[in-house]
């Protein structure tokens, strides 16, 4: 496929990783590029994939380096691969694991090294949610079975909030099962949680809910809010394109207003530190945040607070119900059903996507008189990146502004 038809923007983060292995280092290979040194930006230029660089900035807020680091060019320490997490147990057993796939199992490195990156990324959400991925040893006793399967399940919750497509979802949850098989061989875990999980999702069904919302359901669920909370609610899902979990700890720490691109700034995201530009809602989260400040004195600074929480804020199934609840008040149902959260972020993905198609049609001009037939060739060599972000905003701003700026 000529990397002029690659529709980089319609492809999930598990998508290019598998086209990384699949197409771009065999053209590597055969433009003569050692596949064990570290690619760089020219040598993707040089092969026609330039393009790769441009689509992990703008729509998942990674570099090539963290990329390529994930299809397995990995600069290790000489404590070995960063697992990121704490458990030795766990982390040796999971090294055991690779090795035996290197070994015995006869994968290609980058197959392997995408199998680490997965399990490392299971391994650090299930840290995340219970505290501590001693994946082990609550595998060795029979009796923590019901326990350890309603673990497991909790974060296959959130890949299945986060990835994009049914297919990365299998293949992470075949990676995960293949790794406590591992361990049910060599009779140190007792049972495999993973073995059934499947049978909980409907991931072999076809466009499962992955629709998004569309404008006019966002647009009814904005009118039947009822406070300023409930209103911010919908903003920072559909507007702002957060996570549920994103929405609910969200600290007035991370909010900043003052400067010519307003942002959100998270210090822990899926793909590391990030922020998430305000196109639309910058005073009407302004408004909430003084109102909450003048309001409470002792206010903790978390936009969705929670006393009854020890963290001091809500939690995402939280954000889940009370957006339930709005789509109900607003009889808005997504193919008969009640939307979910992650919905809302689909429709900031799709009014990207539009914005930017947008754009590109107004740069068709442009493109014309430099002799070219691809709008693409313009953004990307004779528009700055400032100037990119800049337009791509001002179409995003007018999209969500057709949406939340309700005539009375």
């Amino acid at each position: 496929m000529s990397s002029e038809q690659i529709q980089w923007s319609h492809k999930s983060l598990e998508e290019l990783r598998e086209f990384w292995n699949t197409e771009i280092e065999l053209e590597m290979q055969r433009a003569g590029h050692d596949l064990e040194d570290k690619p760089t930006y020219q040598d993707l230029l040089d092969v026609g994939y330039g393009g790769l660089t441009y689509t992990l900035r703008e729509h998942h807020e990674m570099t090539l380096s963290e990329f390529l680091e994930s299809v397995g060019y990995v600069e290790e320490s000489e404590e070995g691969y960063p697992w990121g997490i704490d458990d030795e147990t766990t982390i040796e057993e999971l090294e055991s694991f690779i090795r035996t796939l290197e070994r015995r199992q006869g994968l290609a490195d980058t197959t392997v090294a995408t199998k680490r990156s997965r399990l490392a990324t299971y391994a650090q959400l299930y840290d995340e949610l219970h505290g501590q991925a001693n994946l082990v040893d609550r595998v060795v006793d029979t009796a923590e079975r019901a326990a350890e399967i309603r673990r497991v399940l909790a974060v296959f919750d959130e890949l299945d909030a986060d990835l994009g497509t049914d297919a990365s979802k299998q293949r992470y949850l075949s990676d995960v099962n293949q790794f406590y098989s591992h361990l049910e061989r060599r009779a140190i875990a007792a049972f495999n949680p993973s073995s059934r999980i499947s049978e909980e999702y409907n991931w072999n069904r076809e466009e499962k809910d992955n629709q998004p919302l569309s404008s006019e359901d966002v647009q009814q669920l904005y009118m039947v809010a009822e406070s300023p909370e409930e209103e911010l609610l919908v903003l920072a899902l559909c507007a702002w394109g957060l996570r549920r979990n994103e929405v609910a700890s969200l600290h007035v720490s991370q909010v900043v207003l003052e400067r010519e691109d307003p942002h959100i700034y998270f210090e822990e995201r899926k793909n590391g530190p990030g922020t998430v530009a305000l196109v639309y809602g910058r005073e009407q989260l302004t408004d909430h945040i003084d109102t909450l400040g003048a309001r409470d004195d002792e206010w903790n600074g978390y936009l969705f607070s929670s006393t009854a929480s020890s963290s001091g804020h809500i939690v995402g199934e939280t954000v889940q119900s009370r957006f339930q609840r709005l789509a109900n008040r607003a009889g808005v149902t997504v193919r008969g059903e009640a939307p979910t959260s992650k919905m809302g972020r689909r429709f900031w993905y799709t009014t990207y996507m539009e914005a930017q198609k947008q754009l590109l049609e107004n740069l068709d001009v442009i493109a014309g008189d430099q002799g070219s037939s691809d709008a693409n060739v313009v953004l990307e060599n004779y528009l700055s990146e400032a100037e990119r972000r800049k337009y791509r905003r001002e179409f995003m701003r007018e999209r969500l502004a057709d949406v939340f700026e309700i005539d009375p």
